[in-house]
C-alpha cells in the first residue's frame, strides 16, 4: 500500500469516527435520563481540549514556555460576546454606560435574511474574529518577549495576560467592554436548538464537539507540515535548525500567534458555554490548569491533550464532589469529608500521575500511533524478505 492510499484510509476513518461520535452526542443530549454533569463534562472538556492542544503546540511542539493563554481566551471570550449581544439587550446589559455597545449584533444581522444558516454563519465569523483578536495581540505581545527564553518568557507572558486582564475592566473601556460586570444575552450553544412541532433537538453537545473538532483537525495538519517539522527541530535543537536554514524567529512567532488564536475561539467558546463572561474568570490559575492538562497528558502529544482534558474535567467537576459534602453512618460523622477535602484528593491524584507517568499518559505519541519496531525486530524481517 502506497503512502498516498495510507493517508486517505487514516482520514476516512476519522471523517467516520467523526460522524459516529457525534451521532452519540446527539443522542446523549436529547436522552432525559442522561446525567446532567455528564453533558457538562463533554462540553466542557471539548473546550478545554482545544485550548490545550493550542498550549501544546506552543509548549510541546516548539519549546517555547508560555503561560499567556488566560489572558488571550480572555480576549476570545469578550470580543466574540461584545460582537454577539443582541441590539436591543444592549441598553439594559451596559446600564452604567451611556450608549455601551457596539449598537448591532453580527449573528442578529446574519440571521435575519438567511435564518439558522446566517446564524451559524454569524457565529462562525465571531468565532474566527476572536481568534483573530488575540492573534493581533499576540503579535503586538511577541515582538519584545519571544526574544527571553525559559522562565523569562514564562514570566513575561504571565505579566501580559495579567495586564490584559486589568485593562478589561478600566472604567474607560467601560462602555465596550462593561467594565468589571457582566456580559450575557449573547449567542450561546444553546441558540442552535432546532425546534420542530413541540419537539426541540438539543445540541448543546454537538456543537462544542464540532467547533472544537474543526480546530484540533487544523492544528494536527499543522504539525504534520512542513511548518510542524519546523517547530519540532527548534524545540528539539535551536542551533541545528539555524544551520539547516529555519527563521528562528520568524517560525516562533508563528507558533506564538497561532496558538493564541485557537486560545481566542476557545475563550469565546467558553463564553458560549457559560452565556456570561466576567474577567475574574480569567486568573492565572486557568492557565495553571491548562498547563497541567498538557504536563498529565503529555508534552507533545495532541491526543494526550484531548484526554486529560476529559479526565481533568470531569474528576474536578464531577466524580470527586462527593468529598465536599459531610458524611453521616448512623451517629458517625465520617472524618476529613468537608467542603475542599475534593481539592486535597485531586492533588495527590495529580501528584501520583507524575510520579508515575514522567512523560505523562501518552508521552510524545498519539494514541493511534504504531510503536516504532525494534532493531532486532527488524533485522529478523529483513533475513525473512531475503
Amino acid at each position: 500500500m502506497t503512502m498516498k492510499q495510507e493517508k486517505k484510509r487514516i482520514y476516512l476513518r476519522a471523517a467516520l469516527g467523526l460522524i459516529a461520535l457525534l451521532a452519540v452526542l446527539l443522542a446523549l443530549d436529547n436522552l432525559s435520563f442522561v446525567p446532567s454533569m455528564l453533558l457538562t463534562v463533554l462540553r466542557k472538556g471539548a473546550i478545554y481540549a482545544l485550548v490545550a492542544v493550542s498550549m501544546n503546540l506552543l509548549n510541546g511542539f516548539t519549546g517555547l514556555f508560555s503561560l499567556g493563554q488566560a489572558g488571550f481566551m480572555l480576549l476570545g471570550a469578550y470580543t466574540y460576546a461584545i460582537l454577539t449581544i443582541p441590539a436591543a439587550s444592549q441598553k439594559s446589559i451596559y446600564q452604567r454606560y451611556a450608549n455601551g455597545g457596539i449598537g448591532f449584533s453580527i449573528p442578529e444581522l446574519l440571521s435575519k435574511p438567511l435564518g439558522g444558516f446566517g446564524l451559524l454563519l454569524g457565529v462562525i465569523f465571531c468565532l474566527i474574529l476572536a481568534g483573530c483578536i488575540a492573534a493581533l495581540f499576540a503579535f503586538l505581545i511577541g515582538l519584545p518577549v519571544l526574544k527571553l527564553k525559559s522562565d523569562y518568557l514564562a514570566i513575561a507572558t504571565l505579566g501580559f495576560a495579567e495586564i490584559i486582564r486589568a485593562a478589561v475592566v478600566y472604567e474607560g473601556f467601560g462602555p465596550l467592554t462593561n467594565g468589571s460586570n457582566l456580559l450575557y444575552g449573547f449567542t450561546s450553544f444553546s441558540n442552535f436548538n432546532i425546534t420542530l412541532g413541540g419537539f426541540t433537538l438539543h445540541l448543546e453537545t454537538v456543537m462544542p464537539f464540532l467547533f472544537s473538532g474543526i480546530c484540533i483537525a487544523i492544528i494536527l495538519l499543522l504539525i504534520n507540515s512542513t511548518y510542524g517539522r519546523a517547530f519540532k527541530a527548534i524545540r528539539d535543537d535551536e542551533i541545528a535548525a539555524e544551520a539547516m536554514g529555519i527563521n528562528l524567529a520568524s517560525h516562533k512567532r508563528m507558533s506564538f500567534i497561532i496558538s493564541s488564536f485557537f486560545a481566542g475561539i476557545s475563550g469565546a467558546m467558553l463564553a458560549m458555554y457559560q452565556a456570561s463572561v466576567q474577567a475574574t474568570t480569567f486568573k492565572s490559575s486557568m492557565t495553571y490548569e491548562i498547563l497541567l492538562i498538557v504536563v498529565i497528558g503529555g508534552i507533545g502529544s495532541v491526543s494526550g491533550s484531548i484526554i486529560a482534558s476529559f479526565l481533568f474535567i470531569a474528576s474536578s467537576e464531577w466524580l470527586l464532589r462527593f468529598l465536599d459534602n459531610e458524611t453521616w453512618i448512623g451517629g458517625f460523622r465520617v472524618p476529613l469529608l468537608r467542603s475542599g477535602f475534593r481539592m486535597v484528593v485531586f492533588s495527590v491524584i495529580i501528584m501520583a500521575v507524575v510520579l508515575f507517568f514522567r512523560k505523562g499518559i501518552m508521552g510524545d505519541r498519539e494514541l493511534f500511533q504504531k510503536k516504532p519496531a525494534s532493531a532486532a525486530k527488524a533485522a529478523k524481517k529483513e533475513v525473512r524478505s531475503k
